[in-house]
């Protein structure tokens, strides 16, 4: 296979990843990576232990250019972060590419913010449970209301915020499981297709995350087939990614997802190169 082979979604153990960011890029050489980028959680407002506290932030930084230089020869690697929205509780994104030169960023949206209480409904991680009782009590149980949010969240991120990629877009399903709607409802798809045509608009590359079958959380990508075929017809750039918490993780489901994507018809994928975007087919 000639397909360019890399990971551009990666968190280490400055933030909830699991090792050094060295044991990733020795993984990534033995894997014949081209390229990996670091993506750890950003700081935020609030405790928490899923990010990069911000007393660490310049020794992720500092170690990420570090392994840049040394590995320099063997792999191309960038220092990036993955920064959540939350209006009142997260930086600014300017703020991060001032601080840390980032050679990208990656903007998601793993709480969603209730419009009027500010409420946090954490919509991400293992267990369905804080899922559950946060629609159930922040949102009062209506599925609308939250899905609404979350979308209305994710379109303010890319319009102000303006991030490089958009990571994982559609994950607010993973724990649904079809229990409270599915892409066939008028009123999700009107949603979803409203954010892809700002995702266009915005010329944000759209990430293709595996994360959610290899751990077992879900049994597509997010976002999924049907919304793939979309954003390809639009126009969107595409960028196969495997959000690795665990250096083991760096190709999961990696070589799965490229051939599913070749089937459906998806052609080329998106890649940055000492910070030019560039596309390769997928062969």
């Amino acid at each position: 296979m000639n397909t360019r082979i890399a990971n551009y979604h990666t968190h280490s153990h400055y933030c909830d990843g699991k090792e050094a960011p060295e044991a990733y890029v020795k993984k990534a050489v033995e894997l014949n990576f081209k390229a990996l980028g670091f993506s750890s959680h950003a700081p935020v407002l609030f405790e928490n232990e899923f990010s990069i506290s911000a007393e660490n932030l310049d020794n992720y930084c500092n170690d990420i250019n570090f392994l840049k230089t040394k590995y320099s020869n063997q792999i191309e690697l960038f220092l990036a972060l993955e920064v959540d929205y939350i209006p009142g509780f997260s930086h600014p994104f300017s703020y991060f590419r001032s601080k840390c030169n980032l050679d990208y960023l990656i903007g998601s949206v793993h709480l969603v913010a209730h419009p009027l209480s500010k409420e946090l409904w954490y919509i991400d991680g293992g267990s369905q449970e804080p899922w559950d009782n946060g629609l159930r009590t922040i949102f009062g149980g209506d599925i609308r209301a939250g899905l609404k949010a979350f979308y209305y969240q994710t379109n303010q991120m890319l319009t102000e915020q303006k991030p490089e990629i958009l990571g994982h877009f559609d994950k607010i399903k993973m724990h649904n499981k079809n229990r409270f709607f599915n892409r066939e409802d008028k009123w999700y798809s009107n949603l979803i297709h409203e954010s892809l045509h700002l995702i266009k608009e915005t010329q944000t590359v759209m990430e293709i995350n595996t994360r959610g079958i290899y751990k077992g959380r879900y049994d597509e990508f997010f976002p999924g087939i049907p919304e793939i075929l979309e954003a390809n017809k639009l126009g969107i750039p595409l960028m196969l990614n495997t959000d690795a918490h665990h250096p083991d993780e760096l190709s999961a489901y990696y070589y799965e997802a490229l051939n599913i994507l070749k089937q459906i018809g998806i052609k080329e994928l998106w890649h940055i190169s000492k910070k030019a975007w560039f596309s390769t087919s997928i062969s």
